[in-house]
């Protein structure tokens, strides 16, 4: 292992053990993807030496990669496990597709700008990453074909639940979004017999899901 890449390794320790560990992260499954996956290469080559800092880095025109603190906390929270079929909505640089391929089954992964999901699909199959599966599209309206997911992670601020997106979680299906527009809560939606769970996990600041019409 190269000098830079020991200091990555080294980075992404003290990351799992600062950002996460510390502010009460325990979810092993979390944790070992935390630690495997290089966040470094999933930002732009001049950003590398912040990929592990506690900030939220720019990727392209309206795109970021949250703090690795809030990635955790959304993927802990839903409560993923190895069996699970996954739908991410906002692919952005793939960072947290590639988490999630590495603790469930699989990952269904939808981006709106189809010249960043072309990148971001190149990079995760060049990492390896065979049981994520990339579209370009709106992510309001879900990938019905391949539904119902055990768990759907929307990474993007929505004002409303995106009801389509209700439809196809599984029976104890969870969701985790960013709900509001100024302010924000992350919330957790669990898909019960007599309709959703709702549970609020904190304020959160996150760019709005954007979409390329308005029929929501």
């Amino acid at each position: 292992m190269n000098e830079r890449m020991k200091n990555f390794a080294q980075q992404r320790e003290e990351m799992v053990k600062n950002q996460l560990l510390g502010r009460g992260i325990s979810d092993e499954a979390v944790l070992e993807a935390m630690r495997k996956v290089s966040r470094h290469l999933f930002v732009p080559e001049h950003l590398r030496s912040e990929a592990y800092a506690d900030t939220t880095i720019s990727v392209g025109p309206d795109q970021i990669i949250s703090p690795p603190y809030i990635i955790a906390l959304m993927l802990e929270s839903a409560r993923l496990t190895p069996g699970d079929h996954v739908l991410e909505i906002g692919t952005g640089s793939g960072y947290e597709a590639a988490l999630i391929g590495e603790i469930s089954k699989a990952v269904y992964t939808i981006e709106l700008d189809p010249t960043l999901m072309a990148a971001t699909e190149r990079r995760l199959k060049g990492l390896g990453y065979d049981n994520v599966y990339c579209r370009s599209g709106n992510g309001w309206n879900g990938w019905p074909e391949v539904a119902p997911f055990d768990a759907i992670i929307v990474t993007g601020a929505t004002a409303e639940i995106p009801r389509d997106l209700v439809k196809q979680l599984a029976p104890g299906g969870r969701m985790i979004l960013p709900l509001g527009e100024a302010e924000q809560q992350l919330v957790f939606l669990e898909r019960g017999e007599t309709g959703l769970l709702s549970q609020d996990l904190g304020q959160v600041r996150f760019a709005p899901l954007r979409s390329d019409d308005s029929h929501h």
